[in-house]
């Protein structure tokens, strides 16, 4: 994979292309380290991989910020940030909502707003090492463990299950991997999912020019550390075992995960809705009028 030009090959890879000299002295050092110090190789890619890009300080005026209640929630080896409205409802039934690698709970505000119109009480999430949760490396099991336990604790405090889990891009990979796992949400919406996170770790390596032995270096890496295979996470492995009804959102033309991969999640979970978009891409979704009509009718459901 040495010499492949990230930018023509996936979205996603072209994401850390467009970085500029960042991304150009992070290949350097990594086709030096791959060349003289294989393991260091594969530690610095790891790392790299792991790390949320843009960095969250660039989108700090985009966090939720007045009539939002801010909690910490304390998670594994940091904590979690959860807003809720300062104006909602306490007995109105919760909804949890969860952004995807690289976003924030600002990016699921107008759906937020629209659920709160229909008489629901939204609870945003800051997934591990985003917005203003702790940490500065995550992964996407560490995003499942996070999403159950935050639907756990509302259940908890609540005593009631979240009415829905809503969460978009890898965030609802992994929602369906914690809804099948047993998720407590009566209901469960997927916004334009990957399918094969696998992918994601060959689409880094054409961005770095990582050689295939340092990419199944990290993925062994991520694999043994978490102790779950990425493979786990595809629809074919999570999909018979979810059992809440579920929406599945995606849009023709999203460049970074392929509308494929939501029909695959559709098609692996029995029942599942689809709801086909054109033009808005991966994110614009999430503040489409049609879009947020279509999700706050699928959750007020039942």
């Amino acid at each position: 994979m040495n010499g492949v030009d990230a930018s023509s090959s996936s979205p996603a890879s072209a994401f850390y292309a467009q970085a500029g000299a960042v991304t150009r002295m992070a290949r350097w050092g990594l086709g030096a380290s791959q060349r003289f110090w294989p393991a260091l190789a594969v530690r610095a890619a790891t790392r790299l991989f792991c790390t949320p890009l843009p960095p969250r300080r660039l989108q700090r005026h985009q966090w939720p910020q007045a009539g939002w209640r801010r909690v910490h929630w304390p998670f594994e080896d940091g904590s979690l940030v959860v807003y809720t409205p300062e104006a909602g409802d306490a007995q109105a039934p919760a909804v949890l909502l969860a952004h995807g690698w690289g976003g924030h709970a600002g990016q699921m505000l107008p759906l937020a707003t629209r659920l709160a119109a229909a008489g629901m009480a939204p609870v945003l999430l800051d997934l591990p090492a985003h917005g203003r949760s702790a940490g500065s490396t995550s992964n996407l099991p560490q995003f499942g463990r996070a999403i159950g336990y935050a639907a756990a604790r509302l259940e908890a405090e609540r005593d009631a299950a979240p009415k829905a889990v809503v969460a978009h891009s890898l965030g609802a990979n992994a929602a369906a991997w914690a809804a099948a796992r047993g998720l407590p949400a009566g209901r469960l919406v997927l916004l334009a999912p990957p399918a094969s996170p696998r992918d994601y770790t060959r689409y880094f390596a054409q961005a770095f020019a990582l050689s295939e032995r340092t990419r199944a270096g990290l993925q062994d890496v991520v694999e043994g550390r978490e102790g779950v295979l990425m493979s786990q996470f595809e629809p074919r492995a999570v999909g018979p075992r979810i059992a809440q009804p579920t929406l599945v959102v995606h849009d023709r033309d999203d460049r970074v995960n392929a509308f494929a991969d939501g029909l695959a999640f559709a098609s692996a979970i029995a029942g599942a809705r689809m709801h086909e978009t054109r033009g808005l891409g991966h994110r614009r979704m999430l503040r489409d009028g049609p879009v947020l009509e279509a999700v706050a009718r699928f959750v007020a459901a039942a």
